[in-house]
């Protein structure tokens, strides 16, 4: 008779900060739960988990996944090399990891292990962060044991008897960032006397909004605001020497901010894109928000994600085709208006929800087999 042994949980997805960092505080979880847990994460080459995952402390096997081309082009013939390859090497590390339980979090990873996961009977739980299902999910969905989602309505897209709405994981626990925004604005050299805005692209950047305020920078300036700018990395570059240093104390940018927390609570209004991890943390943050869904993600799940909240009157929706023309002068009247500004942290409040990695840790550990 086999010996028993410490529970095997393979965590796979990725692609950006927000599939990676929920992950990590399920990951984070599981170990508070059951600490000698042994978990492993599957992510796609030479993207942001490769190096976030191991920082974070876990180990991370590597798949040539990627996404398809949304337009006719030979390059998906390679792409569809890749993945028939990723199929093959997801099995192998299945096989030699033999894990209890595998957990999908979205991205190009998540696919591949969860196919042969569910082929190789092993209990499968998928997340879904977004209102609106992608369509790896979906297909998906028919295998899992499970189906741990964030939105109400989730019935359209999944069998109901498989759904547990649990919320989206966060990083770190946002609910008091009022007890440190003097040491928040002292950490990116912010005055106490005028407000903040901070305006977050996502981990990689948000082109549109990069290239709404490079042609702002003068309103910004004369604002009367202090502006707090994460590029993403791609951009930052050129949008540091474009800002220069004659602005500082009035405009910060940085390529990728670590201290979330200083930045949530140093913020008075916040700019985002609608990414669905970001959604959850602005919901436990409770600060009034701007919303501007990516117009660059599958089936424009983002627009939906800012849809949920703006039809309840707990974010400002602006679409992406009129960010430049409109997003500056709005966010500027937002901060002074402070009636809505109440309004909207009212409402956005409402829509937190709390504890999501611990309900989604558990979930995991009710499939492994005993």
């Amino acid at each position: 008779m086999e010996q028993s042994r410490n529970k095997r949980i393979i965590i796979s997805g990725g692609g950006t900060g927000g599939h990676i960092f929920p992950a990590v505080s399920v990951a984070n979880a599981l170990r508070q739960i059951e600490p000698e847990t042994d978990i492993l994460f599957v992510g796609a080459e030479g993207r942001m988990e490769m190096e976030k995952v191991p920082a974070a402390g876990y180990r991370i096997r590597a798949l040539p996944v990627s996404g398809f081309y949304r337009q006719f082009t030979v390059r998906n013939v390679r792409v569809l090399i890749r993945l028939i390859r990723s199929l093959s090497m997801a099995g192998r590390i299945i096989r030699e990891f033999r894990p209890d339980v595998a957990l999908g979090v979205g991205g190009f990873a998540s696919g591949p292990v969860m196919w042969k996961a569910a082929k190789m009977r092993i209990p499968v739980i998928i997340q879904e962060q977004n209102s609106y299902a992608g369509i790896t999910n979906r297909l998906l969905a028919k295998k899992a044991s499970a189906i741990c989602v964030a939105y109400e309505g989730m019935e359209k897209y999944f069998p109901g008897e498989k759904i547990i709405k649990t919320g989206n994981p966060v990083r770190h626990n946002f609910g008091n960032t009022g007890m440190i925004k003097n040491e928040a604005l002292e950490y990116f050299g912010f005055s106490r006397e005028k407000q903040v805005i901070l305006v977050l692209g996502g981990s990689l950047g948000a082109g549109t909004i990069n290239k709404t305020l490079g042609g702002g920078i003068d309103r910004m300036a004369g604002s009367g605001l202090q502006w707090l700018w994460q590029t993403g990395m791609n951009y930052y570059n050129d949008i540091k020497s474009l800002v220069g240093d004659s602005l500082a104390g009035t405009v910060a940018v940085r390529g990728f901010i670590d201290r979330m927390d200083y930045a949530f609570a140093a913020a008075d209004v916040i700019v985002s894109r609608a990414g669905a991890g970001t959604i959850s943390e602005l919901c436990l943050v409770g600060k009034p928000v701007i919303l501007v869904p990516s117009p660059n993600v599958a089936e424009d799940h983002q627009t939906r994600n800012a849809e949920a909240l703006s039809g309840n009157d707990a974010a400002i929706l602006i679409p992406d085709s009129q960010a430049e023309l409109i997003l500056i002068d709005e966010a500027i009247r937002l901060a002074f208006d402070l009636s809505r500004k109440a309004r909207l942290s009212e409402n956005i409040r409402k829509m937190a929800e709390r504890d999501s990695d611990i309900r989604i840790a558990n979930e995991v550990l009710k499939l492994v087999r005993t």
